[in-house]
């Protein structure tokens, strides 16, 4: 890696008017010092995402484990920004279940699911671009208590990172003035649609990027990170989006906002580069070894479905896969049957030990496959990062 004397900032600060000083980056890609080990650390990322998606494209129907693991992105990604909704209260909101949860922070987490999924089915009309950006911050804040930060537009005023009552005099981080704004978007536009990096260290490099300039007055955070899951399955990395980065930057979010800043005050890219690939060598082995529990559950659970007089259990399960928790008449609804019908299939499933019923209600009752929710939602298994938590400055 460079030597301390040798760093430069990745851009300069400019004076502006109000007497702040606000960051402008320099355009992608920087010099880079590829180290042993930092080449290391990418072929590690290169083999554990390489494992993923060949896991991805061998499951016979990968949309089934897909939705709820978008699902679970969605919680952890908007747990960084201080929404509290948990992974099963999201899902058991959509089964139609009534949950304690107040509704702005369950709105938030199901706009970050329609934004993410909006942006797979953009991406087979649309590249990766200003335009498909605006649309993902337009899906993420509808509605949502960030719904006056101009929804699917790019500010037009000054914003600012710090603690709370900091002003831009004393802000951590100030990004671009809303004046400099479009020259900074339209470099970035054009670095995504450079090729000459590894495909990792392309989404790493863009996604610090747009963290420093902070185009939005609110969503920076989450369409950032949305955006590195759409870059890998536009590059072709991965089949579907099966790999998150939200867990592991929650986890390590100290580190994860130190890292950002050392980037435009010293230039420590390399050092980005190596938390970054860590980050993603630990959660395609974590989404992996979820894949794999979860499939050798419905492998099991189809054997002790195997001698059922009709189809029915079977397409219930799939529908317990898509998401663990259902009501009667919703997965009535969903299969097109009759409730009776539906009620029969899941006490096939009761009987087979998938589901169980998870609230005493005589009417409306609801069903949860657990052991799936249990694996969902258990906490991720990084290595060196238990009990490395902090706090945005």
């Amino acid at each position: 890696m460079p030597t301390e004397s040798k760093r430069r900032p990745h851009g300069r600060r400019i004076r502006c008017a109000g007497g702040y000083q606000a960051y402008l980056p320099a355009p992608l890609p920087p010099r880079l010092a590829w180290s042993a080990g930092l080449v290391a650390a990418l072929s590690q990322a290169d083999r554990a995402i390489g494992r993923l998606a060949g896991e991805g494209r061998r499951l016979p129907n990968p949309h089934l484990l897909i939705r709820p693991f978008v699902r679970r992105e969605a919680v952890l990604s908007s747990r960084i920004e201080g929404t509290q909704a948990t992974l099963g209260e999201l899902l058991a909101a959509e089964a139609g279940v009534a949950v304690e949860r107040s509704p702005e922070d369950l709105r938030e987490v199901a706009n970050y699911v329609v934004a993410l999924e909006h942006g797979v089915r953009r991406l087979g009309t649309l590249p990766l671009s200003l335009r498909l950006v605006r649309e993902l911050h337009g899906k993420l804040m509808a509605g949502v208590r960030g719904n006056s930060a101009t929804p699917g537009a790019f500010r037009r005023s000054q914003n600012w990172i710090g603690p709370a009552g900091c002003t831009l005099v004393d802000a951590t981080f100030v990004p671009p003035p809303a004046d400099r704004l479009m020259d900074c978007l339209g470099a970035w536009e054009t670095f995504l649609h450079d090729d000459s990096l590894a495909p990792l260290a392309h989404a790493a490099l863009a996604h610090s990027q747009f963290e420093a300039i902070h185009p939005f007055l609110d969503g920076n955070g989450r369409v950032g990170r949305l955006l590195i899951t759409l870059l890998l399955v536009a590059k072709g990395v991965l089949p579907a989006p099966l790999l998150y980065l939200s867990a592991y930057f929650e986890v390590t979010r100290q580190e994860y906002y130190a890292r950002l800043l050392a980037v435009t005050e010293k230039g420590q890219w390399e050092e980005w580069l190596h938390y970054f690939f860590r980050g993603v060598t630990g959660q395609a082995e974590d989404a992996l070894g979820r894949i794999q529990r979860i499939d050798a559950l419905l492998v099991r659970w189809r054997e002790q479905l195997a001698g059922a007089s009709s189809k029915l259990p079977w397409l219930a399960l799939d529908r317990f896969t898509e998401n663990p928790f259902w009501t009667v008449n919703g997965l009535a609804a969903r299969l097109g049957v009759a409730f009776t019908t539906a009620q029969r299939a899941i006490d096939q499933l009761e009987s087979a030990g998938v589901v169980v019923l998870a609230t005493e209600a005589k009417r409306n009752r609801v069903y949860c496959a657990r052991a799936i929710l249990d694996i969902l939602d258990e906490p991720p298994q990084l290595p060196g990062t238990q009990g490395r938590r902090g706090r945005r400055t």
